[in-house]
């Protein structure tokens, strides 16, 4: 109930909050010129757009120079009227207007009565010839129909030419934030993965911390996208390359899909053998299952009964639970859990003792270290008769998805129509070690947007838009938000920290024996979110469509995480070897708490980043003549370094590079730089500098990097 009062609510604000004036990256424009038989100008003549799945009307009138444009529609299949008095009306009809595509079609108006009419079906393709912007749009059609392992669309970007998808992923995004985002690898004309725009209706759809999508809709969501590769009007900013995803709307009709994707292990074909005994096939379940619906909300009282309010729900859900024969590991025996080394051919000394032997290679349980105690359940003991690569299991990765869409469009009248969606995703995804070790990744997702479209005046409109991204990704152990193990086994000042740090410390052992407990990598846990303002208004003048705009967007981006946060344990056959250096055992030393070495970090690290990002454009489209078309354009960009809102940073700066003998000059030296007050520039930092300013100018600001 309380999902349903939230999605509830989500739509409502959409619509409603869009009426505040807020880059139109999913709409479409028809425009072109009226013309009489002799090809002369039709100036003041009346023309009527209307989309053929809603019946929402847009109307202006033709420039003195004949020509007209409709900005700011929605990707679908339209038809266009014109008419004048004098002259017969000209129609034509099956208009399809793509993401971003600017569709030119020019009318002929013919000597006649109004009531007569010219009918013209535009099916065919039409020539991308107003504008020089370089891009692919990928249709519902094929979004649809071509073959996606997963169902995953990204996988159809590569049909763009200059577009890879073999690239590696970027940088470190696999060990800090992992799954499915971690191993996007889109690179157009040769940019690096990580230089990707990603946006949804309209709306930033990008995470700050690897540039990977936030919200990844089911294909039954979607109309269709573009991948923009080069030479966008100004309107366009922030990155290289624009991947620009629009979601169907609803019609006056109803459509729906019922859908289940299967495989398992019946299905598969057994693993190929090299011997006369066939081999078992590994349990494998894989399930996608969703719904669509989309279609006009009938409330005669409110919207007349048809063509004005439209939805469209969705949701899928992947589930995937696969087994997998892990390779062999060397731990020791049952009989060694129970300080009976007799089967090793190493003598194991007493350290207490001056290194004598212990009798029969056994160490009595009363001498094992009570923490080591409460470790060894998270070590198997081996379950193949050997000492070695004597332990074999069978590990599990499950896999859950769930994504939901729900979008409603509202058309109050041939001057206004608005949108609005509300978009929710969860994952999680788990792999298993030699025991309770291995790792999770959680990952919950929300984006709200709304807009409006609204006509000023025959040829001015204004589309005002408004987004709000919420991404938190986690990537720890696999007991993580479940058992605090530090606490239950009590090792002296080492810090449980908080749910998302939970997990087993990492023992390490020599003697080839496999370690046990959580990787000393991570946790990193990203709670970050996006809010989005913008404008665009597109004035037609003439032979000139301006169109300019702005946009305001403030990023928050918040991660806690670093490495040892659970601490390292090693052990080697150290203390009990003899005095000339012989036999010993790691796993004993374990047993005996004699440790090697530690290592544990005091806290992790906590950021809280903050910035404000504004842009400023305006395009100019001159139409010169019939087959000479001009696009200009300028654009702002100020996105400026992240201003760690906890006010904790520091650095050194150097005042500049200088390679000579350093002089007794302070302005030569560095300077340590702080966000916190200067009353004391090394407060809780437990480290010192030789030879560095301590003055706390402060010339780096609070970002402590310059703004380029």
């Amino acid at each position: 109930m309380n999902r349903l009062l939230q999605v509830a609510f989500a739509v409502f604000f959409a619509l409603v909050v869009a009426a505040v004036r807020m880059p139109a990256q999913t709409f479409g424009q028809v425009t072109g010129q009226i013309t009489d038989s002799s090809g002369a100008a039709v100036p003041d003549a009346a023309v009527t757009l209307k989309n053929t799945a809603t019946d929402a009307v847009r109307q202006t009138v033709s420039t003195a120079s004949g020509d007209y444009s409709f900005p700011s529609l929605p990707p679908g299949t339209y038809s266009i009227a014109a008419e004048k008095q004098g002259f017969k009306k000209s129609e034509s009809s099956n208009i399809t207007v793509q993401v971003q595509q600017t569709v030119r079609l020019d009318l002929t108006l013919a000597v006649g009565q109004v009531t007569e009419s010219v009918v013209v079906n535009a099916s065919a393709v039409a020539l991308q010839a107003e504008n020089a912007t370089v891009g692919t749009v990928v249709e519902n059609k094929r979004i649809v129909e071509l073959p996606l392992n997963g169902r995953n669309f990204l996988q159809l970007v590569a049909l763009a030419p200059n577009v890879t998808t073999l690239s590696p992923s970027a940088g470190q995004a696999g060990a800090r934030q992992g799954g499915d985002r971690a191993n996007q690898s889109i690179s157009v004309a040769g940019q690096r993965t990580m230089f990707d725009y990603f946006t949804l209706d309209g709306v930033n759809n990008t995470d700050p911390n690897f540039n990977t999508y936030v919200i990844l809709p089911s294909i039954d969501a979607l109309q269709e996208f573009k991948v923009q590769t080069g030479v966008y009007p100004a309107e366009f900013g922030h990155n290289a390359t624009q991947i620009n995803v629009s979601t169907k709307s609803g019609g006056n009709q109803f459509h729906g899909a019922l859908f289940e994707f299967l495989r398992n292990d019946v299905l598969d074909a057994r693993p190929y053998s090299f011997t006369s005994r066939p081999q078992n096939k590994s349990p494998f379940k894989w399930n996608q299952f969703g719904f669509e619906l989309d279609g006009p909300v009938i409330i005669p009282k409110l919207f007349n009964g048809k063509d004005k309010l439209f939805f469209l729900g969705n949701y899928e859900a992947f589930r995937r639970r696969q087994n997998f024969q892990s390779s062999p590991y060397t731990v020791p025996t049952p009989a060694m859990f129970n300080g009976d080394f007799s089967a090793l051919p190493r003598t194991i000394y007493d350290p207490a003792n001056q290194h004598n032997p212990f009798p029969g290679n056994r160490i009595p349980t009363s001498r094992f270290d009570p923490i080591s105690v409460k470790l060894l359940p998270y070590y198997p003991s081996a379950n193949i008769a050997s000492l070695s690569n004597n332990f074999v299991r069978s590990t599990s990765a499950p896999i859950n998805k769930d994504v939901f869409v729900l979008r409603m469009d509202y058309v109050e009248s041939a001057k206004s129509q608005w949108a609005g969606r509300y978009s929710w995703g969860d994952e999680n995804q788990s792999n298993q070690g030699i025991s309770l070790d291995g790792t999770k990744i959680l990952t919950n997702v929300e984006e709200y947007m709304g807009s409006n479209t609204r006509m000023l005046s025959p040829n001015m409109v204004n589309e005002a838009r408004y987004g709000y991204t919420r991404f938190f990704n986690s990537i720890g152990t696999f007991l993580a938000f479940q058992t605090d193990v530090v606490s239950q086994i009590g090792i002296p000042g080492l810090n449980p920290g908080d749910p998302v740090q939970w997990g087993i410390p990492n023992v390490t052992l020599a003697n080839g024996y496999s370690g046990f407990g959580d990787g000393t990598e991570g946790p990193y846990a990203n709670d970050n979110n996006t809010m989005q303002l913008s404008d665009n208004l597109s004035i037609v003048k003439g032979k000139h469509t301006f169109r300019f705009g702005g946009e305001y967007r403030r990023d928050n981006y918040n991660q806690v995480g670093n490495q040892f946060a659970r601490g390292q344990f090693t052990f080697q056959p150290n203390a009990t070897q003899s005095l000339s250096s012989t036999g010993g055992d790691s796993f004993a030393e374990f047993l005996l708490g004699t440790m090697y070495q530690s290592e544990a970090a005091v806290a992790i690290a906590n950021a809280k980043f903050q910035r404000n990002v504004w842009s400023f454009y305006i395009d100019d489209s001159w139409k010169v003549t019939s087959k000479l078309t001009l696009s200009l354009g300028l654009r702002y960009e100020i996105t400026p370094p992240f201003n760690d809102t906890l006010y904790n940073a520091f650095s050194v700066y150097m005042p500049y590079f200088d390679f000579t003998p350093r002089v007794a000059d302070p302005a030569r030296h560095p300077q340590f730089v702080r966000q916190a007050p200067c009353t004391d520039v090394y407060y809780q930092i437990p480290i010192r500098w030789p030879d560095i300013n301590t003055n706390c100018s402060g010339v780096l600001g609070g970002r402590l990097v310059r703004t380029d």
